[in-house]
């Protein structure tokens, strides 16, 4: 009862963090903004314990140094508050941080996805609280009401490195610690979808004193208490950061003002809503041609099954991630009928890749692996 009436009491203290850590200099709900840079493939990993990353972030905010345990955000004095950020933005994914929480009375140490219209995804870790976290989320910087944020057990997480994962789709968001969903927030249960995060994000991370005697009483009091800076340096790390994005392409434009997830555009890529990174059209052409060439066994009613599979492997054309049509030509089993059918792999030019295609193609697998 104490833990859920401090939760109460600092909530719009905890949404000031967000304030103080997060902006946007273009909101495409309110204005005509430059098109976002996208994540072009549909894996991105870095280690930092190996230094510093040649590319894919920048610095936003103080210094960050790198060392055995990875990235060190460091607080040696009042008003630090080291920050990167990706340089790059993905449309629905995963992302998974390998950190360990500074300590220190007021320090707060943070992942954050954010996203041009202030829709936005949180980790939050204070230095004083050693068996719990607080998971939260906005969306188009609704403040209304302060009632997301939910705190979750970890053990010890200023003196171990855990993994901390979001899953985000188009329906729901699932937060986990070290393999274990501790939190799932679906569409409708944020304001009926008004307040879901859903346009593309970046991946934020940083440490800020939330105890600094010069924020307002609820800041400090949410943050642990009051910080003394004699008792720096405040250090969290990172030993390293893997990101999946559902969508990769070049950019991501806003067609519209909504905010909403269907208006978006991928250029040169496809939007996959449901967060299932497709396997590319000539990938898979590739595994069945690899089946084919195992046996040229006669199949059923004297069917080959090395030709049944060189069927299906022409009707499947190059990677879809690239922007280009699943169905390659007029008489192949994918066709125009079944690519049309797609709610969730839509490209910018018009292609698409629907879940009934890759259902049949694997459908093709199983039975050829069956006749083998």
């Amino acid at each position: 009862m104490r833990l859920l009436a401090g939760i109460l009491f600092a909530l719009p203290a905890a949404f000031r963090f967000s304030l103080a850590q997060t902006s946007t200099t273009c909101n495409p709900t309110t204005a005509e903004c430059p098109a976002d840079t996208a994540l072009s493939s549909s894996t991105y990993s870095v280690d930092f314990t190996s230094g510093a990353p040649k590319s894919g972030w920048n610095t936003t905010a103080g210094t960050v140094n790198y060392g055995s345990n990875g990235a060190e955000f460091t607080i040696n004095k009042e008003g630090d508050s080291p920050t990167i950020e990706t340089d790059f933005y993905i449309f629905f994914g995963q992302i998974e941080v390998s950190l360990m929480a500074a300590n220190g009375t007021g320090i707060v140490s943070s992942i954050v996805m954010e996203s041009d219209d202030l829709d936005e995804v949180d980790w939050e870790f204070t230095g004083t609280n050693t068996s719990s976290c607080e998971t939260n989320y906005f969306g188009k910087g609704n403040t209304t009401t302060y009632d997301r944020a939910i705190y979750y057990p970890v053990m010890t997480p200023q003196e171990e490195f855990h993994n901390y994962t979001v899953d985000w789709t188009s329906s729901a968001i699932t937060w986990s610690i070290d393999g274990t969903t501790v939190r799932t927030l679906a569409y409708a249960n944020a304001d009926g979808g008004a307040n879901f995060p859903q346009t593309p994000m970046r991946v934020k991370l940083g440490i800020w004193a939330g105890g600094d005697p010069s924020n307002g009483q609820g800041t400090v009091e949410w943050a642990g208490g009051e910080t003394d800076f004699s008792d720096a340096p405040f250090t969290m790390y990172v030993k390293s950061v893997t990101i999946e994005n559902a969508s990769p392409g070049s950019q991501y434009e806003y067609s519209d003002t909504t905010g909403a997830w269907t208006s978006i555009k991928v250029i040169n890529g496809s939007t996959n809503s449901n967060n299932a990174v497709s396997m590319s059209g000539s990938t898979m052409a590739s595994s069945i041609s690899s089946i084919a060439s195992l046996s040229s066994t006669p199949g059923p009613k004297g069917t080959s099954s090395a030709s049944a599979a060189s069927r299906v492997a022409t009707s499947v054309s190059t990677s879809t991630l690239k922007g280009t049509s699943v169905a390659s030509g007029a008489g192949t089993s994918i066709g125009a009928a079944q690519t049309s059918a797609s709610s969730t792999a839509t490209t910018s030019d018009g292609s698409s890749m629907s879940s009934q295609t890759m259902l049949w193609v694997f459908a093709n697998l199983l039975f050829i692996a069956f006749v083998l």
